[in-house]
């Protein structure tokens, strides 16, 4: 595969161009492998691992910091940064090494205008609980005072201000990002929250050939798949 990496996305640019410069990648495995999603690898902890090792933690000791660009998403042959979930990574840092090519699939029109729903759905539901947070002691007192009226008409109020709330945010795929995933495919599921980075330019086949092997536990490759990489100025 030949790839290009962003000029605006300069942190994870330089930093992986720094670890390739370091053969950091080389010998690595792709250790994550889901057909019609994704290619991952970078974990130092791959490299000669026993093929009952646990893999998908490690890194070289540190993170960076997100660089969101609206016109990278996830179509496929993209190069983005895996990193730990919102729970425990809430201003979304990507892995330090770790990074996907994203395979993925080719989506109707139908089926985007479904996931917009679904993106608005779960934004009003976390906005919900959002609200409800701050007000459940008064939720509970109510409740325990028997004033089960009292306590639904906020329940109410609180769906209310949180449909408000969301409908100043727009949850629509641009038509740029849905001429492209429904054609060439993608995955649009990570839009926004990943870090893309760069881009396969060449070598399409590849992404498919490895997303096609036979995978074990963990979605790793029953044989070892590793990685090369150097640059090309």
């Amino acid at each position: 595969m030949t790839a290009v990496l962003y000029n605006d996305t300069p942190l994870h640019r330089d930093n992986f161009i720094k670890l390739v410069k370091e053969d950091f990648y080389n010998g690595l495995l792709f250790h994550r492998v889901i057909k019609n999603f994704m290619i991952q690898g970078g974990d130092p902890q791959s490299k000669n691992a026993s093929q009952n090792k646990r893999l998908g933690n490690g890194g070289p000791g540190y993170q960076i910091p997100a660089e969101f660009v609206p016109a990278h998403f996830h179509k496929k042959g993209a190069i983005a940064a895996a990193r730990s979930g919102d729970r425990v990574n809430p201003e979304r840092k990507s892995s330090g090494s770790q990074f996907y090519i994203v395979q993925g699939e080719v989506y109707t029109g139908e089926a985007l205008t479904q996931f917009e729903d679904k993106l608005k759905f779960k934004a009003q539901r976390k906005e919900e609980m959002k609200l409800f947070g701050e007000r459940k002691d008064e939720i509970r007192q109510l409740q325990q005072a028997g004033k089960i009226d009292s306590a639904n008409a906020i329940m109410i109020s609180i769906q209310e201000m949180a449909q408000k709330n969301i409908e100043k945010q727009s949850f629509k795929i641009s038509e740029e990002r849905r001429d492209v995933y429904t054609t060439v495919g993608g995955t649009p599921h990570l839009d926004d929250t990943y870090t893309v980075f760069g881009e396969v330019i060449e070598g399409f086949e590849v992404i498919d050939s490895i997303a096609n092997v036979e995978t074990g536990q963990g979605d790793r490759p029953i044989e070892n798949i590793e990685m090369e990489i150097e640059l090309i100025d």
